[in-house]
């Protein structure tokens, strides 16, 4: 799985470059023959005066469905990458069970009585 990590308006350090890491492909590893690739965007949106500002944007691209898009902004960077992780998982996992159901719905035939 390729990530694609941009900050905006601040530094993206080693440590917060690895934590988002871990925390997609522990949210994503189930599903990684279908994700493409993962792009992060980080922002503060506010700057230096503080408040519930950080945001984090989540685009996974999956093969044959619709890219997943979440957005998440908190006070801390760290809580907005794993809250946006974990719903991107959870909603990956429904896209693709969806997508497999959709397929062995349409491959059982009619029986007719």
């Amino acid at each position: 799985m390729q990530i694609d990590i941009q900050a905006r308006e601040f530094r993206l350090t080693d440590a917060l470059r690895n934590h988002i890491d871990r925390r997609l492909k522990f949210a994503l590893s189930n599903h990684d023959e279908h994700i493409h690739h993962v792009m992060v965007r980080l922002s503060d949106i506010n700057g230096p005066r503080g408040g519930e500002d950080k945001c984090c944007h989540l685009q996974v691209v999956l093969s044959g469905l619709p890219d997943v898009v979440i957005e998440d902004t908190e006070t801390d960077l760290y809580v907005a990458i794993d809250r946006a992780a974990e719903r991107a998982g959870r909603t990956v996992t429904r896209r693709i069970t969806r997508q497999r159901d959709n397929r062995r719905t349409a491959a059982k035939p009619e029986l007719i009585s």
